[in-house]
């Protein structure tokens, strides 16, 4: 069984909080761009749709190996949200391993938040017992590629669902 638990997470500018049904109507707004799907497909969620989505994330993962981890940023300075980001950890044969992933609204784009909220990401699951941290990334995408180099990730030759798998080894 996973022990690892959602907790706050801040960093220089963000405040990663535990993701909550009442985020949904704010998180709506700041995922409403059809741009933020051009790599990963789909259309933006209804409020409503998102709040059946975090209904079922927060409950958590059926399989009690597997834990959902998912945070709302929060820009303090704007005292706003403007993204996610998410760990999802499972078992492995080499020690847990954590699959991250983050989104930002389009209008805080290329700002530093989400390699700042990526970092965070994994320095605090650097610090669970948590052995490598992976992150797919479509060849296409920059930005992700950019973030998740800032993070500590390395591409790899492995490909999954026509995407980059990218890691780095953290913990003991």
């Amino acid at each position: 069984m996973n022990t690892i638990v959602t907790q706050a997470i801040s960093t220089g500018r963000l405040d990663l909080l535990p993701l909550h049904v009442d985020h949904a109507e704010e998180m709506a707004a700041v995922l409403s761009d059809p741009a933020l799907h051009a790599f990963t497909g789909g259309t933006p969620d209804t409020p409503q749709a998102l709040r059946s989505r975090y209904q079922r994330i927060t409950a958590g993962s059926p399989d009690p190996a597997v834990a959902w981890l998912n945070w709302v940023m929060r820009l303090r300075e704007e005292a706003c949200l403007v993204g996610t980001v998410q760990a999802t950890i499972s078992p492995s044969g080499h020690g847990p391993i954590a699959e991250i992933a983050w989104v930002v609204g389009t209008p805080w784009q290329g700002r530093g938040i989400a390699t700042e909220a990526a970092r965070g990401l994994v320095d605090w699951l650097s610090r669970q017992p948590v052995r490598t941290v992976i992150a797919h990334i479509h060849p296409g995408h920059q930005a992700s590629a950019a973030v998740a180099a800032a993070a500590g990730l390395t591409p790899t030759d492995v490909w999954h669902d026509g995407e980059i798998r990218w890691s780095r080894s953290v913990g003991q």
